[in-house]
């Protein structure tokens, strides 16, 4: 381990590293103690010479080391194998009867780069770092041995891996798989493709959310419930089970619309549920649309939003803003008086108090007071997401 590059820090920068920061910017470098090959693990230190761990390295990446232990390890199939078993570990504890879930959620469990997602019996991969890249067939090798899977398919084509220089990688790695497969999500029966649906094929982030939110709808007598963004129908199927008397769903893509539709069908949910392909802003801006001296009449009882990442980064947080701004707006004047907001945020550069801040500006225009009532997470990791009710004036 001796022999390992190391990566000496400026004076200053270990502060970040040693509260847990997991990424190693190249301004925060000082300088490499000999030559290391991209992808390579090295060792890194603070300008003092101090151990802050090991992690792995990549110059052509504004994040030049990802660490993955403050300590000297060896990472072979071993140290994949025990890191993947601890992660579950947390899965079973926290969602014991789920069989679809997140194994491995990258830095929310020491493995930078790489994302495990289980849907039954197949898993799904994706690598997101060129080191982790590299020990593709390490991470293979650990999953089938503790799994034992019926495939495992790479679904590598997240815009992330060109910052790294990696091209895209999609496909079935072990096993056979046509890619299609019918799931379980909190009792209810979801169609996925795996090889060409979005994200891994279902928002798995959101599976303790759907539950949760459906509880709120539960509580409303003969709910009217707008889903938006819905994609494949899961908060709109969570609320439609839950006793709402009719949910709608939006969503831009026809696909994920007519595979919800199929979704809500197999649960025998048809006659609550109704699903339309159209563009979110442009619906809620027909909807709030008035003539002089109208007034927008509020229609649900309760609005999902949970949109996709609005910003890839920092440079265009301001449009992100904007266009969180303008949805909780829309969205607030199409509430009940005493109505629920359930409002999510994926956007890694927004963070809580930055997305709490436009809520509460959406609702100062749209004069309404907000009461928040349960603020929500990643599943079963953390993730900045809020819960908000209505109170009318």
């Amino acid at each position: 381990m001796d022999s390992l590059p190391t990566v000496l820090l400026k004076p200053g920068e270990a502060d970040r590293v040693v509260a847990g920061h997991p990424w190693i910017y190249q301004s925060s470098i000082l300088r490499l103690t000999q030559p290391a090959r991209d992808g390579e693990l090295v060792q890194v230190k603070d300008h003092r010479q101090r151990l802050l761990g090991v992690g792995f390295y990549n110059s052509k990446s504004k994040i030049h080391v990802r660490l993955l232990a403050p300590e000297r390890v060896t990472v072979d199939e071993a140290f994949f194998e025990q890191r993947i078993r601890a992660a579950l570990k947390v899965r079973e504890t926290h969602l014991p009867e789920a069989t679809c879930f997140r194994v491995v959620n990258a830095e929310s469990d020491f493995l930078s780069g790489l994302i495990v997602d289980k849907y039954e019996d197949v898993l799904v991969l994706q690598t997101s770092s060129l080191g982790m890249d590299q020990r593709k067939p390490m991470v293979v090798a650990a999953l089938q041995k503790i799994f034992a899977p019926r495939a495992l398919v790479e679904r590598n084509d997240i815009s992330s891996r060109k910052f790294e220089g990696l091209p895209d990688a999609n496909g079935v790695i072990a096993g056979e798989f046509d890619g299609k497969l019918a799931v379980k999500l909190n009792g209810l029966q979801f169609e996925v493709d795996l090889l060409g649906g979005q994200k891994t094929g279902l928002y798995l982030d959101q599976h303790v959310n759907y539950q949760r939110v459906a509880d709120l709808i539960a509580r409303i007598p003969k709910a009217q419930v707008l889903d938006c963004f819905t994609f494949l129908g899961g908060f709109a199927l969570h609320a439609a089970r839950a006793g709402a008397a009719h949910v709608h769903g939006i969503d831009q893509s026809e696909q994920a619309v007519a595979t919800a539709a199929r979704n809500a069908a197999a649960n025998g949910l048809s006659e609550p549920c109704s699903f339309e392909a159209a563009n979110v802003f442009d619906w809620l801006k027909a909807q709030t649309a008035t003539k002089r001296h109208e007034k927008v009449v509020p229609r649900f009882d309760c609005i999902v939003l949970d949109p996709p990442s609005f910003t890839r980064h920092r440079a265009a947080v301001p449009d992100a803003l904007r266009g969180y701004k303008e949805i909780h707006l829309r969205a607030l004047k199409l509430l009940k008086p005493n109505g629920t907001l359930a409002t999510f945020c994926c956007s890694h550069h927004v963070d809580a108090a930055m997305f709490q801040e436009v809520i509460l500006a959406a609702a100062f225009d749209a004069r309404r007071i907000l009461r928040r009532v349960e603020t929500y997470s990643q599943s079963p990791t953390i993730r900045s997401s809020r819960s908000l009710r209505k109170r009318g004036i």
